[in-house]
């Protein structure tokens, strides 16, 4: 079970940490990279080719402003691509939102909320959910547990006001 992450930027980082360290809890072998579509375009697509032949069953793709790093990547394999728009400092990530879901046909990139690192990670393991039996009842038992979580906060709630 293997996932590659990439971002455009070390300072997006923060703001995909989360995404690793949920994919690894699910066991996911995650390859980590910061390989800008404009500044290391070679690199980028050598990576992209170790991608397409090493086993890796989704990428997600991470980058604000023109966020050109989605598209490029899903330009290059037919591996699902997840994009990741991140706020900058400008325009709070709308730029980088319109630019991921903006795809021209036949070259889709499934997009998630802007700054959605860990939605990015489930998402993935949805994907992967589809062959690895493992990874579809840990997610179907962490749903189990959020479902638990809300109705007792709605328990609390109805003793609070009843």
């Amino acid at each position: 079970m293997r996932a590659a992450i990439i971002m455009g930027s070390t300072s997006d980082l923060p703001k995909m940490e989360a995404a690793v360290e949920i994919l690894k809890d699910y066991g996911v072998n995650v390859d980590v990279r910061c390989l800008s579509a404009h500044r290391a375009h070679a690199g980028l697509s050598a990576f992209i080719e170790e991608a397409n032949s090493n086993g890796t069953e989704v990428i997600i793709a991470a980058a604000g402003m023109a966020a050109a790093l989605p598209g490029v990547v899903a330009s290059q394999t037919v591996l699902p691509v997840i994009g990741v728009p991140l706020s900058g400092a400008t325009l709070d990530g709308m730029d980088a939102l319109y630019s991921i879901v903006q795809m021209p046909s036949g070259i889709p990139v499934a997009t998630v909320a802007i700054n959605g690192g860990k939605n990015a990670a489930y998402l993935a393991l949805q994907i992967m959910a589809v062959k690895h039996d493992e990874i579809k009842d840990k997610l179907l038992d962490y749903r189990k547990e959020m479902e638990e979580a809300a109705m007792k906060a709605n328990e609390e709630v109805i003793a609070k006001f009843s």
